[in-house]
């Protein structure tokens, strides 16, 4: 799956030099992440414009329109993770009422979908880290700060800064022992 500055989404396989499929063609807002669910049968798309896109990836046509699309934050949506089988999502962005890391059901309709919204991260959350084992969110913001959510209690358990700039990477080993960020400086 391969996102573009020009919005433009595309999907190839391994042998083919082709694409399969075309999800979105340019002239949408910049792609800022993308990932597939542990199905492997949904794909996501944030934008520099604050939407979330989910297509089904086993799609017959050439030019898909999305199952779901939404604006999750009002300025841009930098990230996001697949919670347990997909109908739950959780979004880190910018919003203007710093609701800035946001839980999602996928499975009603758009206008009642928001279930919890944190207020953190002046500035904006960068980035977005799902540990499943715990049932946790962790996420980096623009200030250098990390936060740490628990997801069954929807509240924050932790905050601390751990950069003077940007938190732009976080990583989680497979045993949710440690997790390890890296920051724009």
């Amino acid at each position: 799956l391969t996102g573009a500055q020009d919005g433009s989404v595309r999907m190839f396989e391994w042998t083919r030099p082709q694409q399969l499929v075309c999800f979105q063609q340019a002239g949408n807002a910049r792609v800022t992440r993308m990932y597939f669910n542990s199905q492997g049968n949904k794909c996501g798309v944030a934008d520099g414009e604050g939407f979330l896109s989910i297509w089904q990836v086993n799609q017959t046509t050439s030019n898909p329109k999305p199952y779901q699309s939404w604006q999750c934050h009002s300025k841009t949506t930098s990230d996001f993770a697949f919670i347990t089988s997909s109908s739950l999502v959780a979004t880190s962005g910018q919003s203007n009422d710093n609701r800035n890391v946001c839980l999602w059901d996928t499975l009603v309709s758009s206008g009642n979908s928001l279930i919890h919204a944190f207020t953190c991260h002046d500035h904006g959350a960068t980035v977005l880290q799902y540990a499943p084992k715990h049932q946790l969110l962790i996420s980096g913001g623009r200030k250098g700060y990390i936060c740490i959510f628990d997801i069954r209690q929807r509240q924050i358990l932790y905050t601390f800064q751990a950069h003077e700039s940007a938190v732009k990477a976080l990583a989680l080993d497979p045993s949710e022992d440690y997790f390890v960020t890296g920051s724009a400086e």
